[in-house]
């Protein structure tokens, strides 16, 4: 009998090295009787890590944080953030860890960290656990958002920790290994700032900067050049939730990404029927991140970290304040580029069409898809077939026929490419029935729906006989959907 070799993984500690105070030495809480649930063995090979040894038993206790490579130096990252926008000056890791970072066989440099590896000092009263529902929840919508193209944290593994965990009832504990090209937040600037430590915040931006957009080290003002890329990144990666009805549901400042990518799958979940005041997060009352005000809510959290930098954009307060505004206001022509050209796509119609054209027809569809509370999946997939000729299933979404006939006419007057629509809209999405039943048999220990799941959101835009099911919008009985932070 052959035994998996342990794996051999270099990592790195450039945050601790680099921001010592925002960096909280510590260790993962021990985990009575860890095992594997799910491994991303892609992203593994992408790491350069072999997944046979990952899944051998001290593979599995690195997954866990309990065998850690000599040389690295977990810590517990601090940082602060608005919550539902009120400021905490002093948030941080309360239940994850950066066990460190590695360099994968693509030669990128990407934080290999865990979610719900126990108590640190951040902990705030917290247990520092989580469950196996939530963990693998995350490891579900990341992979459905990579599968979509969208940037984003990447799951590596959910691990069951063979701890039970109290939350409404007692759950089975998991651990989360995650990789993402830093952890770097709108809320560590804030941190940073708030320390009033101008050599911590000069050293944070870059870092920053070194990390995700080396151009901005050689502008005139490299701190506004960091703010302008992220104001970019940020504003691309809204659009693209926007175009597939993503709704993250607690877009606090630390749960923004400097990098651009998305981050924390708590409360998430995808459009069942298009409704901007759609909200699904049990923890969001006033609708705040309802998916129709994430574009404002993403502009406002960018303001925050203008707040954050100013005192490295300009000496003068006022030609700071006057300079980061104005960079600020390229975020929303910026998200509606990218919004338009992504329903143009969308809609098969030319990139270069005359907005006079565009933008009424963009506008009337979604009215309709809003009144007759029309899931857009199904519909933008359908309408490739009306550009072929075959209206008929996508006419039988709508209620109001006689509207929906006359924008149709008008699209197809312009010609849609059918052939470029199939690219661009997805057959599948990470629904929330098909999650909710792959969550529920995954906490009893049947993975199989988990792992049907994930093969069809592994290529969303491919057509697979046999998969209708998971094509079609949830069932009637499926009723009013809530979703939950897990903690």
């Amino acid at each position: 009998m052959s035994v998996a070799p342990a794996p051999t993984v270099v990592l790195q500690s450039r945050f601790a090295r680099e921001l010592p105070e925002m960096a909280v030495p510590w260790q993962a809480a021990e985990a009575p009787d860890p095992r594997l649930l799910v491994l991303n063995e892609p992203l593994a090979a992408e790491l350069g890590l072999d997944p046979a040894a990952l899944r051998s038993d001290e593979g599995v206790r690195l997954l866990v944080g309990t065998a850690v490579p000599g040389g690295a130096t977990p810590v517990a990252q601090a940082y602060a953030g608005h919550q539902f926008g009120g400021f905490n000056p002093r948030l941080g890791d309360g239940r994850a860890l950066l066990l460190g970072e590695l360099t994968g066989a693509d030669g990128r440099l990407r934080d290999l960290h865990l979610k719900g590896s126990g108590r640190t000092p951040f902990a705030r009263g917290g247990d520092g656990l989580a469950a196996v529902g939530p963990m693998l929840r995350e490891y579900v919508v990341s992979e459905a958002m990579h599968g979509l193209g969208i940037p984003t944290t990447r799951s590596l593994a959910v691990v069951a920790t063979g701890r039970p965990v109290r939350r409404e009832t007692v759950l089975p504990g998991a651990v989360l290994a995650r990789v993402a090209s830093s952890h770097l937040r709108v809320g560590s600037f804030q941190y940073a700032r708030a320390t009033g430590d101008l050599d911590l915040l000069r050293r944070l931006t870059d870092v920053a900067i070194a990390r995700h957009h080396p151009a901005a080290a050689d502008a005139e003002r490299p701190a506004l050049a960091l703010f302008e890329a992220v104001v970019a990144a940020q504003a691309s990666l809204v659009a693209r939730w926007m175009l597939v009805g993503f709704v993250h549901g607690v877009m606090n400042t630390d749960n923004s990404t400097i990098s651009g990518e998305t981050i924390d799958y708590g409360p998430c979940a995808f459009l069942d029927a298009f409704d901007p005041a759609t909200v699904y997060s049990s923890i969001d009352t006033g609708g705040r991140y309802a998916y129709g005000n994430q574009p404002v809510v993403a502009e406002w959290n960018l303001a925050r970290l203008a707040e954050a930098l100013l005192p490295l954009v300009d000496e003068d307060q006022e030609q700071a304040i006057a300079r980061a505004v104005e960079s600020l206001g390229g975020f929303r022509e910026r998200y509606d580029a990218a919004w338009s050209a992504g329903m143009r796509a969308k809609l098969g119609l030319p990139a270069d069409l005359d907005e006079a054209v565009a933008s009424p027809l963009v506008d009337e569809l979604l009215g309709l898809l809003q009144a007759d509370h029309v899931d857009g999946t199904s519909f933008f997939r359908r309408l490739a077939g009306a550009a072929r000729g075959d209206a008929e299933p996508a006419r039988l979404l709508f209620l109001d026929l006689a509207g929906f006939d006359g924008w149709l006419a008008r699209w197809r007057a312009l010609a849609p490419d059918a052939e470029a629509m199939d690219r661009v809209n997805p057959v599948y999405i990470a629904r929330n029935h098909l999650v909710e039943e792959a969550l529920s048999a995954g906490t009893d220990g049947d993975l199989d729906p988990l792992h049907r799941l994930l093969a069809v959101l592994a290529d969303p835009f491919v057509e697979r006989p046999g998969r209708e099911r998971y094509a079609e919008p949830a069932p009637a009985d499926f009723g009013a959907y809530r979703t939950f932070c897990g903690t």
